[in-house]
């Protein structure tokens, strides 16, 4: 059918693991008439979950899309993982959303990741609505829920419909408000939501304060109720049974008529540039103006190829369209476009702004490129997602000789495909190391590998490193008891006794304030000798920045042949540190003067020269050692919540709050820093008697305290060089 961009709504279902989110993308398949009969998950029959390990687990793993056409609005679906171990497609799938649905199951009611995805969402300015599943269940109390949403996410969580003949249906309470529910009243819970929507806007008040509900207008109403979620003043709370179709109608009722469309959601962080000269852009959404698109999916299926999903936020796609990727100067022809159903790809004629589509087997598309037809949308880009860093490592080779090729190309392949999963390679150790968010997520990687590519590895769980900046074996294992074990083997075997504590932490360097750097190098040896000088700046970027070289030479004073050593002096420094040992980042380098000996001049004369000048200049701008702060949750039975909160205390964490959850379990949220917590275990298994755990994110770099800084330069040793 026909669409345009007006008649668009892009809604994700997201929400915590088992809260109904893939019973619920089929009942609302099925009730839009996009398919006959909605499938199963024990069948292995979803639209939703068509990957054979999704149907072999029973849960999602990735992101399926498919599109409904309710009345006159055409309905993008994306249903999301509820794992926090794959948690990166589900982010990615926010980019491409004007609005979040989060499903709340009713009978745990909320979940840790239920406050994550909110705040994700707030974060990306989404609207937000809450949706109650599994309203159908025996013993579950929807009011006692509602009154935890509205604790949690505060009073602009409202319902919008209410549950009613004991969760088998639900009564409308915002366009036609009639009927008993099954707690509350219909008439108050119109009420509230109709006070709620009009004072965002003081015309449409005026006009509720003159003549009531009765001199408002659609369009008024409509206006203002946009303007709300667009604005987070309403998050709409409904219900819904995926199981029965409880309610079902009704969501898709409120989508169509009420939930914004491309042009009414707020609009996609575009920038155009990089670093400190990146501006802000509008991308309209105009079919007529140039396209502007963002990849926020690839599947690499290994029968159909490489299939890369993006939505549209200005111009048109057409089939035949020359499109750019990124700032590559040839562009590839759009020979086939699609929209998805699951699985299933349906081949159209064109995707207009808000749309989502893909095209196939386009190999140097990658996740996040920008898709555009002119050079006027070069260096264009979306506002990076902020992904948590993998943390959990497995070093991997193939299970067969003669594989290694075959495995390095899986292994990129799977990378593309999730944001959270990375693979790096160790040339002291020449093995490849495959990071993710948790063992579980590495393990069904590895699985997916196996199933797809026939790929099979030996994997190492006792691994030894050796870091030679920091001069130290590591050994990593499954457990404390694991390390321990192996530990007395090799004494009992080798009869050799160890020394251990925890791997030093990956700290880093920057510097606080601006400076001047000079070095002159001259060697003179005999017959030809070396010469080069260097005057440059520096100056802090913020955080997470990493590293400028500018090149601000005038008149020849140093030719151009000789700043790529320059640079290359500075970078050696970026890698091994200044005052403690680690990598610097987060500063710009500005060379802009020097001197050159027409006969002595060489590459390593001006490499020694930019890295001696970088080091003066560094002594003189506040360096600063970093240190990796994480976000800590950690989960205990609320009897420990005084002494689990006291010790986190002793280890400079700020915390930042606590939530009391079923089961007389408390959830403790604190940032504390990494190297107070590298064995905090074992340290928690014996504060609560085993019943404690905790998840660990990466969160920022901050600076050390002055103590702490000095037993880290005090400690550096750094190789003496010879001018």
């Amino acid at each position: 059918m026909p669409y345009v961009t007006d008649a668009i709504r892009n809604i994700a279902l997201a929400g915590q693991a088992s809260a109904g989110k893939t019973t619920l993308f089929e009942a609302l398949l099925h009730a839009g008439g996009a398919i006959q009969t909605a499938g199963s998950i024990e069948r292995g029959t979803t639209v939703s979950d068509h990957d054979p390990l999704e149907k072999e687990r029973k849960h999602s793993l990735g992101t399926a899309i498919a599109s409904i056409d309710v009345g006159d609005a055409h309905i993008n679906l994306v249903d999301t993982p509820g794992s926090p171990d794959f948690r990166g497609p589900t982010l990615s799938a926010l980019a491409a959303v004007e609005t979040c649905a989060i499903v709340v199951d009713a009978a745990t009611g909320i979940a840790h990741q239920t406050r994550r995805l909110m705040d994700r969402a707030r974060q990306r300015n989404l609207c937000r609505i809450l949706v109650v599943n599994k309203i159908d269940h025996d013993g579950i109390d929807l009011e006692g829920v509602v009154e935890a949403l509205r604790d949690e996410f505060g009073s602009e969580c409202l319902p919008i419909n209410l549950p009613a003949k004991g969760g088998s249906a639900v009564v409308d309470c915002f366009f036609q408000p009639s009927g008993e529910a099954d707690f509350s009243s219909v008439a108050d819970a119109h009420q509230h939501i109709i006070d709620q929507v009009v004072e965002i806007n003081e015309s449409v008040m005026g006009h509720y304060l003159d003549d009531g509900e009765s001199g408002l207008s659609g369009q008024e109403l409509h206006d203002a109720f946009e303007q709300c979620l667009r604005e987070g003043h309403l998050v709409p709370i409904c219900f819904t049974s995926g199981r029965t179709g409880a309610g079902v109608k009704e969501l898709l009722t409120l989508a169509a008529k009420l939930l914004p469309n491309p042009k009414e959601g707020n609009p996609p962080q575009f920038v155009k540039g990089n670093g400190a000269n990146a501006e802000a852009i509008d991308a309209v959404p105009d079919p007529k103006k140039h396209v502007i698109a963002d990849v926020f999916k690839i599947v690499n299926d290994p029968f159909v190829g490489k299939l890369s999903v993006f939505r549209v936020y200005q111009g048109t796609v057409k089939k035949d369209t020359q499109l750019f990727i990124d700032d590559a100067k040839k562009p590839f022809k759009v020979g086939h476009l699609f929209k998805l159903r699951g699985k299933d790809h349906v081949e159209i004629e064109q995707a207009i702004p808000g749309d989502i589509a893909a095209v196939a087997k386009i190999e140097e598309i990658h996740f996040d490129a920008v898709l555009h037809d002119s050079h006027d949308e070069d260096q264009i880009h979306l506002k990076p997602l902020d992904f948590p860093m993998p943390m959990f490592g497995l070093a991997v080779e193939p299970a067969h000789k003669g594989q290694e090729q075959k495995l390095a190309t899986a292994l990129a392949k799977l990378g593309e495909e999730d944001p959270c999963f990375r693979i790096e390679h160790n040339k002291e150790l020449n093995e490849s190391v495959i990071r993710g968010l948790s063992d579980l997520h590495l393990k069904l990687m590895l699985e997916r590998m196996k199933e797809r590519y026939g790929v099979e590895v030996k994997t190492r769980c006792f691994r030894i490193e050796h870091n030679k900046e920091l001069n130290e074996s590591v050994i990593r294992g499954l457990s404390d008891l694991h390390l321990k074990l192996m530990l007395e083997r090799m004494k009992e075997r080798y009869g050799v006794e160890v020394k251990t504590r925890p791997p030093k932490i990956a700290y880093r360097e920057t510097i606080a304030a601006k400076a001047e750097g000079h070095h002159r190098h001259k060697k003179q040896t005999g017959g030809a000798g070396q010469f080069g000088e260097v005057f440059l700046r520096v100056e802090p970027l913020p955080r997470g920045s990493g590293f400028e070289f500018r090149d601000e030479v005038k008149g020849g004073t140093i030719p151009g042949q000789f700043i790529p050593a320059v640079e290359k002096g500075v970078r050696q420094v970026l890698e091994h540190g200044a005052v403690a040992g680690y990598q610097l980042q987060d500063v710009r380098v500005i060379v802009y003067d020097g001197k050159y000996h027409a006969v002595d001049s060489k590459e390593i004369a001006f490499i020694t020269a930019g890295k001696k000048a970088f080091l003066d200049a560094i002594a003189k701008a506040k360096p600063q050692v970093l240190e990796p702060i994480v976000n800590l949750d950690v989960f205990v039975p609320d009897a420990h919540m005084g002494d689990v909160t006291g010790g986190l205390a002793s280890k400079r964490a700020r915390i930042s709050g606590t939530d009391s959850l079923r089961g007389g379990e408390i959830i403790i949220k604190a940032q504390v820093p990494l190297a107070e917590v590298t064995d905090y275990q074992t340290e928690l298994k014996a504060m609560t008697g085993g019943q404690g755990r905790y998840a660990i994110e990466f969160s920022h770099y901050e600076p050390v305290p002055a103590q702490v800084q000095k037993q880290l330069t005090e400690a550096y040793k750094p190789r003496v060089e010879e001018d």
